[in-house]
């Protein structure tokens, strides 16, 4: 198995380069690009000899191991950091799944060069895991006034279908279906996959794993607007008792 594509991907990631551009900087067709970084062909020896001495990246390396980020850095050339800037920072770009988009990633999921053109969120979390953002679509996961409401979006950490089994119950994940995107508390019975709302009225849905493309387990969550905060009637007294020697002091 060769880590091509997925090494260039991660290139173009760290250097923020679209498909486009960068298959223009070696004569490429974007198609031709990606099909490599969907695996579905090999580079010809010399346009694999092109991008490693471009990048300064050994070609063994290129093909035989998936490199980190920390690993693309070290080597030397066009993937360096600038010099005399201090010290870089890279954060993460997350593929965000939209209204607009929705139905599309739902036909194009396992279609890199699909995702790749996403609009996508920058963020300062893990750069060697797989994230997707979900824009919420509806109230089924809110529950008097609080939880998740249209447009705030959650970001997810893909979870491989072969170990969702250790997912706790629970958990809140988005998972993609062959007709769907469904954005829900998982829970497993009896081999089934139930995805439960936290609105009431709101029924279960459950699956079996063939029904499902892809689990993203939910890692950060952004809301449209701030959240409301539920006090304790001890710190609502708490507050009062400082008003009032607030209000005692400016006498």
């Amino acid at each position: 198995m060769s880590y091509f594509g997925k090494n260039i991907r991660k290139i173009r990631s760290l250097k923020s380069l679209s498909q486009q551009a960068f298959a223009e900087l070696f004569d490429l067709k974007r198609g031709t690009l990606g099909a490599y970084e969907e695996g579905r062909s090999e580079p010809k020896l010399e346009t694999l000899i092109k991008i490693a001495n471009y990048f300064s990246i050994p070609i063994d390396d290129l093909l035989t191991s998936e490199l980190t980020v920390n690993n693309l850095l070290k080597f030397k050339g066009n993937l360096t950091i600038e010099q005399n800037i201090g010290e870089q920072e890279y954060f993460t770009k997350v593929p965000c799944i939209t209204t607009l988009n929705l139905n599309d990633y739902v036909k194009y999921a396992d279609k890199e060069s699909f995702v790749q053109e996403l609009p996508y969120l920058t963020l300062p979390i893990n750069l060697d895991k797989k994230f997707r953002a979900f824009t919420v679509q509806n109230l089924e996961m809110s529950k008097n006034d609080l939880g998740m409401f249209p447009k705030d979006i959650v970001i997810g950490e893909l979870t491989p279908l072969e170990v969702h089994s250790k997912l706790n119950n629970g958990t809140l994940v988005f998972i993609v279906t062959q007709d769907d995107i469904i954005l829900r508390r998982l829970f497993i019975s009896s081999g089934s996959i139930v995805l439960r709302a936290d609105h009431k009225n709101v029924e279960d849905i459950v699956l079996t794993l063939k029904d499902i493309k892809e689990i993203w387990r939910v890692r950060y969550v952004f809301y449209h607007r701030i959240p409301e905060t539920n006090f304790s009637l001890e710190e609502k007294l708490e507050q009062l008792e400082k008003d009032f020697d607030i209000l005692k002091n400016n006498k």
